[in-house]
């Protein structure tokens, strides 16, 4: 079977559709344990002669919404998050979200990254100096403050998914082991349902636009659901001090996938006209 005809991209061979769905499995399970799986899965995406960089986000926030889903119900089963501080701060994310893409029409996400960069680096140092960082939940805040804390992080974090969007997860993570005061695990959990809210109004702006390629997001989803099961799992066997070291690599390779868009939109081309 032509499996490029059968998907309506032409040019797809069944090795980059295998390489492709091995990536949606492990973005899955990165996302689930501490995010930041778009690092593999939308890169993987772009490898197909033909998609349009807006099929591939759009197609990407598809098989993320199914992965971040399973393991929001999970972490929901096995680790009891209080939701009384996830659901609200995820709807507040979702307005977020729309007003980062809003801005990203007008401003160009390139000129956000390198704030992103220096602050992914502070994040890196501050956590691996401090081992004992999220061992434990001991919240900052009570009452309203709390509330107020996590509505004003979704509402940033939120906003940084519309305007950019790598490791959004991640964020999501040490805002809530930093400002709120929770352990890993506790914030992991969090975090995929406040995440599952910003793919998902992500996926409303992309649907009327028929960016999605569906038959292609419903392999990957399939894909991403295994990694994510399988990665939530192992996070609530393994508990905080496994996502603390799970946290520090992904943050490291976001650093690192940042710090070449940014030299590559920024520096070099500062360079070639010298």
């Amino acid at each position: 079977m032509d499996i490029g005809a059968f998907l309506g991209l032409e040019q797809l061979t069944w090795g980059t559709l295998i390489l492709i769905v091995i990536a949606a499995f492990a973005a899955g399970w990165i996302d689930a344990v501490v995010g930041g799986g778009g690092l593999l899965q939308l890169p993987a995406l772009l490898l197909i002669p033909g998609i349009t960089p807006v099929q591939a986000l759009a197609t990407n926030k598809l098989a993320s919404v199914f992965g971040t889903a399973t393991s929001s119900v999970t972490y929901y089963r096995r680790a009891r998050p209080d939701i009384r501080t996830a659901l609200p701060m995820a709807a507040i994310a979702l307005v977020g979200s729309f007003g980062g893409a809003a801005v990203a029409t007008v401003l160009p996400p390139a000129a956000f990254k390198p704030i992103i960069v220096v602050a992914l680096l502070a994040v890196a140092i501050f956590t691996a100096f401090r081992p004992q960082l999220g061992a434990q939940t001991v919240l900052r805040f009570q009452g309203h403050k709390h509330h107020i804390a996590a509505g004003a992080a979704g509402l940033a974090i939120g906003f940084y998914d519309g305007l950019l969007g790598p490791g959004t997860g991640t964020f999501l993570v040490i805002t809530l082991v930093t400002l709120l005061g929770y352990d890993f695990l506790q914030a992991s959990a969090k975090a995929k349902i406040v995440n599952l809210a910003t793919n998902s109004g992500a996926l409303l702006l992309f649907i009327p636009h028929g960016a999605v390629l569906w038959l292609l997001g419903g392999i990957l989803a399939v894909a991403n659901v295994a990694g994510s099961y399988l990665g939530s799992r192992m996070a609530i066997a393994r508990g905080s001090r496994f996502i603390r070291v799970v946290f520090l690599i992904v943050v490291v390779l976001l650093i690192g996938k940042l710090g070449v868009d940014v030299w590559n939109e920024n520096v070099a081309p500062w360079l070639a006209t010298w």
